[in-house]
């Protein structure tokens, strides 16, 4: 299973929360899913679950197989799904991305970590919690923060007009970046997708 990638979308189950801020994990999820011709379906880990190999080959000249989940608890549980299915398929924290909401970054800003903090997100302090170590990979998608109001009420509301026009070409990007850093590591993948735009 070394070739075999966990990639968790954070998001909040329910049409009601389909396309706020807090969601962007989940988006990434489904723009990947669709380019490895994958549908979700239900698993008995509380998560929507999809599978599939990358079209690109890595430095091994190995197709990538895709593990892709939305967890179905809640933001603050995502923990439990995320644990269960790295033990049900065997796959380590090191070969594990969750794709994840950061107020911290502007708008249409992508930035890649492995480990540290978690940056008051609960989400991925649940994670770190259920899988007993930081050592996994974050795609960080900026949402930026509100310039008015609460951070919390921020993330759960829709994006402006703006950001929806950008919208469709950064959930692309961060779909990039999450298959850069599986094909070519994460250092290549940061050089990449922190440069200025």
């Amino acid at each position: 299973m070394s070739n075999t990638w966990l990639v968790v979308g954070l998001g909040n189950p329910g049409p009601d929360y389909s396309r706020t801020r807090h969601n962007i994990g989940f988006l990434v999820a489904d723009e990947l899913a669709g380019r490895i011709g994958a549908s979700f379906r239900s698993h008995k880990s509380r998560a929507l679950l999809a599978e599939g190999r990358l079209t690109q080959r890595d430095s091994e000249g190995e197709r990538p197989k895709l593990v892709l989940a939305k967890p179905q608890t809640f933001m603050n549980l995502s923990g439990a799904p995320t644990a269960a299915l790295a033990k049900f398929f065997g796959i380590p924290a090191d070969h594990t991305i969750v794709l994840q909401d950061e107020i911290d970054l502007p708008f249409n800003t992508i930035k890649l970590k492995l480990g540290g903090g978690e940056g008051g997100h609960n989400g991925l302090r649940d994670i770190s919690r259920t899988l007993s170590t930081k050592d996994y990979y974050r795609v960080r998608v900026g949402v930026g923060r509100p310039s008015h109001g609460s951070a919390s009420d921020h993330v759960l509301n829709g994006f402006s007009a703006a950001e929806k026009k950008e919208l469709p070409f950064l959930i692309q990007d961060a779909a990039d970046a999450a298959e850069t850093l599986i094909l070519t590591g994460l250092l290549e993948a940061q050089q990449k997708f922190h440069a200025p735009k």
